[in-house]
């Protein structure tokens, strides 16, 4: 393992210049740090995804474009640009205007087109850490990191994306800080993918395990990752350290302030991830590491809104073999990722999440008419997963204060015992934050 880090900056830390300038100084002032990962500015993917949309108007089209490139000039107003990085930068551009002017999208286009974000902000930023007095070079991720060709939802390829850090990446980091983008790769086929809305960090991660990097640096705009939602509870307080299995129960089910699958590498490859405030580093903020919490218990409450619960039900599931089979092989074939499964005799209900951001819907209607061919199907939205994480969960010793604050409220589904580290349950949309602020003030603030 080297002692290279990889910071990623997500899309509020590269917001503006000022807020790139901050960036650059934690950079400057960290020479370990050799490869940043960088968001689009923020604001400039909601207007992308806005204009994957095939049935907008011309107009409303244009103001888009507008938006984006409004976004940038306001950075590089304040900016004297390098020879290189103005031709890179117009030339995207370009691309991007040209595209993004098509009234209909093939899905790898939409991928092409939702790349232009990370793309764009890589250039400026590496002008802004040149201002500061840091070696830096632009890179292209697509030149590394390696994926399958499913479009919105790639899979990496740890061992190509390995060898093309190895070949194209490793030998410019002595010399050099390299900028490069998150969300994106490159599929067999050549073409742009995308990792997921939000997979900057997911980025980050497999680009330091590639490396074999000491530590990968998640900066935001929060001082690490919270008890729940500080925005919710003003009591909310943050973590120091989290284990590897905690972390990703917290990503997973809800904590927006890291990726779910940013655990994966880092867990795999014994990385330490550090979370913290771009606008305060001063502050410290969370340590994620392989060693379990000394004291075990709920350290965490989150929620995941926009859910969706499927039920499939069938008569002929009784005393038979091969029905779950049948219905999670359909489910893969359609590329669909499930939370929580819980059965009865007859049916088995599972949790999808359902983004409304996404660039295409988690259930679409032909996985519905191939499960509709052997079963009855039902699928309610409007629902919120609410998770409790911790370190060795066990029911009876908060069953009095869970059962009494649940007791308000309609639970749709309850799930616990597969994991030590969560406790889940579904909630109607509209109560889901007064739960997770009964449960924070009952389990978490009481207890302390």
């Amino acid at each position: 393992m080297s002692n290279y880090s990889v910071a990623k900056f997500g899309g509020t830390s590269v917001a503006d210049f000022d807020a790139m300038s901050r960036c650059a100084a934690i950079i400057k002032n960290d020479t370990q740090v050799r490869v940043v990962v960088v968001s689009a500015s923020s604001g400039v993917t909601n207007h992308l995804v806005a204009l994957c949309d095939d049935s907008l108007t011309e107009q409303a089209r244009a103001e888009h474009i507008i938006a984006v490139e409004t976004i940038q000039h306001n950075i590089i107003e304040k900016l004297s640009l390098d020879a290189d990085i103005t031709h890179g930068f117009m030339a995207t551009l370009e691309q991007f205007k040209v595209l993004a002017g098509k009234c209909q999208f093939s899905v790898a286009e939409k991928d092409e087109l939702l790349s232009f974000g990370e793309r764009l902000s890589s250039y400026l930023f590496t002008q802004v850490l040149r201002g500061q007095g840091v070696a830096a070079t632009r890179f292209d991720v697509r030149d590394v990191l390696a994926t399958n060709d499913i479009h919105a939802k790639a899979e990496p390829n740890i061992a190509k994306t390995r060898d093309n850090a190895k070949q194209h990446l490793l030998p410019l980091l002595n010399e050099q800080v390299i900028v490069t983008q998150g969300f994106i790769g490159r599929g067999d086929n050549s073409l742009t993918t995308t990792l997921g809305r939000g997979g900057s960090d997911y980025s980050a991660a497999l680009i330091a395990e590639a490396i074999d990097a000491d530590q990968v640096q998640i900066w935001t705009d929060v001082v690490g990752i919270f008890s729940t939602d500080p925005r919710l509870c003003h009591k909310a307080a943050p973590i120091s350290k989290l284990s590897f299995d905690e972390a990703a129960e917290m990503a997973t089910f809800g904590a927006k302030v890291l990726h779910p699958a940013t655990i994966l590498p880092a867990s795999r490859s014994g990385i330490r991830v550090f979370v913290g405030s771009s606008r305060a580093p001063e502050q410290g903020g969370t340590w994620i590491e392989k060693e379990k919490s000394a004291v075990p218990g709920i350290r965490a409450v989150t929620q995941r809104k926009n859910q969706l619960l499927l039920t499939v039900k069938s008569p002929e599931m009784l005393l038979a073999s091969g029905f779950l089979a049948r219905v999670f092989t359909i489910l893969a074939k359609y590329n669909i990722s499930v939370d929580l499964v819980t059965t009865s005799e007859i049916s088995v209900a599972v949790t999808l999440d359902n983004a409304p951001n996404a660039s295409r819907p988690e259930l679409d209607q032909a996985c519905l008419n191939e499960l509709s061919e052997f079963c009855h199907v039902s699928v309610e939205n409007k629902l919120t997963l609410v998770a409790l994480i911790g370190s060795e969960i066990q029911l009876r010793h908060h069953e009095i204060n869970l059962m009494s604050v649940l007791s308000q409220f309609n639970i749709r589904l309850i799930c616990h015992g597969a994991s030590k580290h969560n406790l889940c349950f579904l909630v109607e949309q509209a109560d889901s934050d007064q739960v997770v602020k009964s449960i924070h003030r009952q389990l978490l603030e009481l207890s302390n």
